[in-house]
């Protein structure tokens, strides 16, 4: 293989597709890259997805640039795989997603009409999806649902599945009810197996109400994720003033800080 598209800053795709084979040549390829297969670097395509996510939240657009690289990487290593073993090319992969975005939007390249609000277009995007899986003999309401998701994505996928089918509650009433009750069921857990059990039951139900009120639980947790960390650094820094560490605070101390912290956010 030539060097001279891969040392091709305008190489575009062509370039990225054959430095990849080039990595994974079993002769003058890089050991690490070689060794890997489907399973080995499915952990790292979920870890850049990820930060796609980080990079966006943070509004850091040079950062996403470069993060989209990494995901993109991703898709071209599995594909390299799949093409040495005979499974499938890039070419197919792009081409399939091609005529998937084709037949999942008529109103667009067919002759369906555009007047459609989006949740119109949702629900027509639905049931193509549906007649697809269909056709794939995936007939359980369930099927198709990636067991590789996050949980609490997952949960809230399966939930809205079964509730296709009706089996649902009526409005979150019902499902704050169902918190109550799961939360005393934890509580009464006679041991760590029931325990988590019970905790699970308890964040499929917590889900199942950010399905009813329109939130994503992943993006709720992760908003609460970065309250709590600015919050807590505003912790540190008024010990760091008093010339002190967490270390050598206790809780009231600490307690009353965070109080502090949530009243100068609610200042601004």
């Amino acid at each position: 293989m030539s060097d001279d598209l891969i040392h091709d800053p305008n190489g575009g795709m062509p370039r990225l597709l054959a430095i990849m084979a080039r990595l994974r040549d079993p002769e003058t390829g890089c050991p690490w890259d070689i060794e890997q297969d489907f399973a080995s670097i499915a952990p790292y395509t979920i870890e850049e997805a990820y930060e796609v996510a980080d990079a966006i939240e943070r509004q850091a657009w040079d950062d996403l640039k470069g993060e989209l690289g990494d995901l993109l990487l991703q898709s071209v290593y599995h594909t390299q795989i799949a093409s040495e073993s005979g499974l499938f090319t890039f070419e197919d992969v792009a081409r399939t997603i091609s005529d998937k975005m084709v037949a999942r939007h008529p109103h667009v390249f067919g002759d369906e009409t555009r007047d459609k609000t989006a949740q119109q277009q949702t629900a027509d995007w639905e049931r193509i999806k549906a007649e697809e899986r269909a056709k794939n003999r995936d007939s359980g309401v369930l099927d198709g649902v990636a067991h590789g998701l996050p949980a609490l994505m997952r949960a809230v996928k399966l939930q809205k599945r079964a509730a296709r089918v009706g089996f649902d509650w009526p409005s979150t009433d019902e499902v704050i009810d169902k918190i109550v009750e799961e939360a005393q069921e934890l509580r009464e857990a006679t041991d760590a197996a029931h325990a988590r059990e019970e905790f699970g039951d308890l964040l499929f139900v917590m889900a199942n109400l950010a399905r009813h009120l329109d939130i994503d639980p992943e993006e709720a947790l992760r908003g609460a994720n970065a309250k709590f960390t600015r919050r807590f650094r505003f912790i540190e820094a008024r010990l760091a003033a008093r010339g002190r560490a967490p270390t050598d605070s206790d809780l009231a101390e600490m307690d009353a800080l965070w109080d502090a912290a949530k009243a100068a956010e609610r200042s601004r």
